[in-house]
């Protein structure tokens, strides 16, 4: 089938724990926990939960003393490396790198005088902490509001490069960068811009993009135009729903770039009055059942036979609807038999479960 390479913009590599970042790395994925910060048991169970669902990195606030101690336990009790999200009070941000995180998240230039910004910088490089400049539209400095007059590219740019140089003059290189706004024009311009001036890793995303449904369009248009010119290097997809939403979101969008694979890929048509069977129920139903396949795998569930043959058999399974209730099904691009509605679910599952099994063997 056809295919389309991607070139990827040419970045420095650095560590978030175990995970690297640029360079010919693979796209990280990335979100954020919503449980209270000093709730250990909550806050590992929900980074469990993301690491379930495919998150390379985890994000924590760490906003008070007893977050950082609490984050300690954290750390101890899952796999994802933790990036630490800080505001403002570089002790939080000592604290934190002392208690094992893998990155810092900060604003160099908001953490306070240039004494306290070297303390930071020497605690990260004491417990091997690499660090993400946060530049947000929703927060930038009050000279460039002045300056610029509102929220644009050109000051988000000018922010990120600002609090890259404090780093860089301190000889500190192993860092990241985001310049993120709620507006989907606004990020993109301003992450094309930054990645002609810098070297370093971009992390990307389109904040407070809104909610699931309406976050993930507009996520989509957005990471989708920066991924396919090939800028980011690390995502996140910020959505104000379940926090694994953002996971799955940021795995499909790398999926259908062809950036990644992990998982089962469903082609389905949209049905319509032709469909021999109920398409999005049956699908909704392979998706849930599915879910815990980590091998990658693509399966078509097609309604009719009018795009269903062509699809299937370019598909690791498929099936397509047929008439009096039976359908085709389609195993490695062949015919393979013909299953009854009741059966379709059931005997997809288990030949998904089985190419999973052998595709883990062969690995």
């Amino acid at each position: 089938m056809e295919s389309h390479t991607i070139n990827r913009h040419k970045t420095r590599q650095i560590m978030v724990g175990d995970v690297p970042v640029g360079g010919d790395a693979p796209i990280s994925v990335q979100s954020m926990t919503n449980t209270k910060p000093d709730d250990v048991a909550g806050t590992i169970a929900q980074v469990k939960a993301l690491e379930e669902a495919g998150a390379d990195i985890v994000r924590i606030s760490c906003p008070t003393e007893e977050s950082t101690v609490a984050l300690a336990e954290v750390i101890k009790g899952t796999r994802a490396p933790i990036v630490a999200d800080i505001h403002f009070h570089y002790k939080r941000a000592i604290e934190a790198a002392q208690a094992g995180a893998a990155c810092l998240r900060i604003n160099p230039g908001n953490i306070g005088s240039a004494s306290r910004v070297k303390e930071v910088i020497q605690a990260a490089r004491d417990y091997n902490c690499s660090m993400r400049i946060g530049v947000n539209g929703g927060s930038l400095e009050a000279h460039l509001l002045d300056k610029y007059k509102e929220p644009n590219s050109d000051a988000l740019v000018e922010s990120a490069l600002a609090h890259a140089a404090i780093l860089q003059e301190a000889d500190f290189h192993e860092f990241k960068i985001s310049v993120k706004a709620s507006d989907v024009w606004m990020a993109v311009q301003a992450y094309r811009k930054l990645a002609q001036k810098i070297d370093c890793p971009l992390h990307i995303g389109i904040t407070e993009s809104g909610t699931l449904r309406g976050g993930l369009v507009k996520s989509s248009i957005g990471l989708g135009m920066l991924l396919a010119e090939g800028i980011g290097d690390t995502m996140r997809v910020s959505l104000a729903a379940d926090p694994v939403e953002e996971v799955v979101a940021g795995w499909n969008m790398l999926k259908a770039l062809g950036l990644r694979s992990r998982g089962v890929t469903i082609v389905a048509c949209p049905s319509c009055a032709r469909q021999g069977f109920d398409v999005i129920k049956t699908v909704q139903a392979l998706e849930e059942k599915l879910a815990h396949i980590r091998q990658p795998m693509t399966v078509s569930i097609l309604g009719c036979i009018v795009n269903g043959v062509g699809e299937a058999k370019h598909s690791d399974i498929g099936i397509a609807g047929g008439g009096k209730g039976m359908h085709q099904l389609y195993v490695g691009g062949e015919a393979a038999r013909r299953l009854g509605t009741d059966d379709m679910i059931k005997h997809i599952t288990a030949l998904v479960e089985e190419k999973a099994q052998q595709l883990e063997g062969q690995n």
